[in-house]
């Protein structure tokens, strides 16, 4: 970022409305470490506790949100400390405050409406610039396609002053990394037959780049939104790639909360050598939020793809990551996402078990004694206990894996894990384990030629699939198992597959035997619930609701256990507390994306395409009827009219599909 600088002299009031920051085409030629979108094709809206590299990366996402909205931004204030370190902003919509009155005989006339919308933010300890405040709403109307000028919008080379052609607004630079548009292909200057020799290179083989770019072209052309980056290494051949659709960053927006970054391919030296992006929906079921192809497992390389990734994620970390063993993906989180906490896959832990210990006598005991010492501790001393019994026993104090797992421990095994909100992607029982989205339609043979071709196939499936649940959940054909009020709470809420697993909980109530309390310490209560042969502590705030069971399913599931219930039903609450009623597992979400069908068009005699297709054209109307009150009168009649012809023409069976 040394090379741009975007800022003048700040304003320090309110009326620093001729206030102007230039410089945006070099933010778009350099971006920082923070991974903002640059391209401004429908940003993600600011929100508080985002997180950016610098002041000016907050300047222009800000920018670009008003942009695609149809607003103008100015700075209203800027603080600073003695030192005249800049450390507190407030970004406002142009039409901000009021203009000082003038006393001139002919005074310019008032343009500004007080518009309340603004981002306040300021620098953290970590010297990184957070989001503290922020107000959406404007008191005027905007317009992206009015053709307004604005000041903060215009694009000026800040060397020579003059307006940047078109098509080079579109090409960043990130971090040594060229992005390669559909037209671009000559960029593509690598020999296919050499890059098998060199770890600093992609592994292809001949034909694959072409495949490669015709597979990116197409996408581009289905999707105008569809991002890809290339990082070309000094000599101008093939290092890494990332790409990502539209509704991989819509889907992030609301399922982003924990992801997980698949690096199984690499590991187990598969042909394609992919890391996939994903984390899990409404339904838990998996969705994809991104995909990548590397040189290697090297800190460069997974740094520049988890930057990348994040770019087009517009600099918003996840909460939780959970990536598979790999120490050189370890340090590249330390240092792209530090506020992150980070797990490591049991799947691939217990994956690796019978490799890294298969050799040792007595093999099958000390698999027994790992597994009953991982899963069935729930508390740290009960595991400490287990671990080291089992390393004294059998003799494997100097077993290098084991001592770096447990060094590691605090990552992924359970018990440590139980304060940590997980959403259902960590596998905290023996019968679970985490899946990638591409697991059917990969493995070590597949080359990337038939990857590519199969891609489509495969986002489609998961696309169908979670349609098909959608519908299946605004018709619910669940019936509720017990008496239990929240129950049917959750019921109208939540999604058949996540109620299908809350009900297991329910049902497991009656195998809870006794709810008993123990201790008492004014709002806080301790109750021991008996379940066959363990007792679970369970602790009850009452001043807040707050309920916690030492078990952690709700941070493991995201859905409270049984022996919570027990004590919810013991002390007489009707309904779950709200805090315990997540949005993420709602039927109802209102999702801005959806997906598409390819090349091969709507199929009417589907149900899934006429109401994923029937449901894309509604949101359009929605989206242009917000825009005032006349379209939205508009809009409501004219769905009215559409409704009433649509049940006429409901009664004629022979006309319905």
């Amino acid at each position: 970022m040394d090379e741009v600088s975007l800022n003048g002299e700040p304003a320090y009031d309110d009326e620093a409305e001729e206030f102007e920051i230039e410089g945006e085409c070099a933010m778009t030629e350099y971006v920082g470490q923070t991974g903002i979108i640059l391209q401004g094709d429908n940003p993600l809206p600011p929100a508080v506790g985002m997180e950016f590299e610098s002041y000016d990366d907050v300047y222009y996402f800000y920018n670009c949100y008003a942009k695609q909205q149809g607003f103008g931004v100015r700075v209203s204030n800027t603080w600073y400390r003695k030192s005249k370190e800049r450390y507190r902003a407030k970004l406002s919509c142009s039409s901000a405050g009021f203009k000082k009155k003038s006393e001139a005989n002919r005074p310019r006339p008032e343009t500004r409406t007080g518009c309340p919308a603004m981002i306040k933010f300021r620098l953290m300890e970590n010297k990184r610039w957070r989001i503290i405040e922020v107000e959406l709403e404007h008191n005027h109307l905007t317009n992206p396609t009015s053709g307004k000028f604005y000041k903060s919008h215009r694009i000026i080379d800040p060397g020579s002053k003059r307006p940047l052609p078109t098509d080079e607004v579109n090409k960043i630079r990130l971090f040594r990394t060229v992005v390669i548009d559909a037209e671009d292909k000559g960029i593509l200057n690598f020999y296919e037959g050499e890059l098998r020799n060199n770890v600093n290179k992609l592994k292809l083989r001949r034909g694959d780049a072409q495949e490669m770019c015709n597979f990116l072209t197409m996408m581009q052309l289905r999707d105008p939104s569809f991002f890809y980056v290339m990082d070309i290494n000094e000599q101008g051949h093939l290092r890494n790639v990332f790409w990502a659709g539209t509704k991989c960053r819509a889907a992030y927006g609301y399922f982003g909360d924990v992801i997980f970054i698949d690096t199984t391919n690499l590991m187990e030296k598969y042909e394609v050598p992919l890391v996939v992006f994903s984390g899990v929906n409404h339904h838990a079921q998996t969705v994809l939020l991104g995909c990548g192809l590397v040189s290697g497992q090297t800190v460069d390389s997974f740094i520049w793809l988890l930057r990348a990734w994040l770019t087009y994620m517009v600099g918003r970390t996840p909460q939780t990551v959970v990536t598979n063993q790999c120490k050189a993906l370890q340090t590249s989180i330390t240092e792209v996402f530090p506020r992150a906490f980070h797990c490591l896959s049991l799947t691939n832990i217990m994956k690796k078990v019978p490799e890294e210990l298969v050799g040792l006598e007595e093999f099958d005991a000390i698999k027994m004694a790992f597994t009953i010492a991982v899963y069935r501790s729930f508390r740290v001393d009960e595991f400490e206990a287990a671990w080291e019994a089992m390393m004294h026993s059998h003799g494997l104090i100097d077993h290098n894996w084991l001592q770096m797992l447990y060094e590691d421990r605090k990552r992924w095994v359970p018990v440590y894990l139980k304060d940590v909100f997980l959403a259902g992607i960590f596998p905290a029982k023996e019968n679970e384990k985490l899946t990638s989205p591409f697991d059917e339609y990969l493995n070590e043979n597949t080359t990337l030629r038939e990857f590519l071709q199969i891609y489509d196939k495969a986002l489609l499936e998961l696309d169908q699939r979670e349609t098909f649940s959608d519908i299946e959940s605004r018709n619910p054909s669940l019936m509720p198992k017990s008496r239990f009020y929240f129950e049917l709470q959750l019921s109208k809420l939540y999604t058949n597959d996540i109620i299908k697993k809350f009900q297991d909980e329910v049902e497991g109530m009656y195998t809870c035997f006794s709810v008993r309390p123990m201790n008492i310490d004014g709002s806080v209560s301790t109750y021991t619930v008996k379940e066959e042969t363990r007792d679970y502590e369970v602790m009850y705030n009452a001043s807040d609701a707050e309920v916690v069971c030492e078990c952690g399913l709700f941070n493991f599931k995201g859905y409270l256990c049984r022996h919570a219930l027990s004590v919810i039903n013991h002390i007489g609450l009707v309904e779950i507390p709200p805090q315990y009623v997540l949005s993420r597992w709602r039927k109802d979400i209102k999702r801005s994306y959806s997906f598409s069908y390819g090349w091969n068009g709507i199929d009417i005699n589907n149900p899934v395409h006429r109401y994923d297709n029937l449901y894309k054209c509604v949101v359009k109307v929605v989206e242009e009827g917000r825009k005032s009150r006349d379209c939205y009168k508009y809009a409501l009649q004219a769905l009215d009219e559409i409704i009433n012809k649509v049940r006429i023409q409901g009664d004629y069976p022979a006309n319905s599909m």
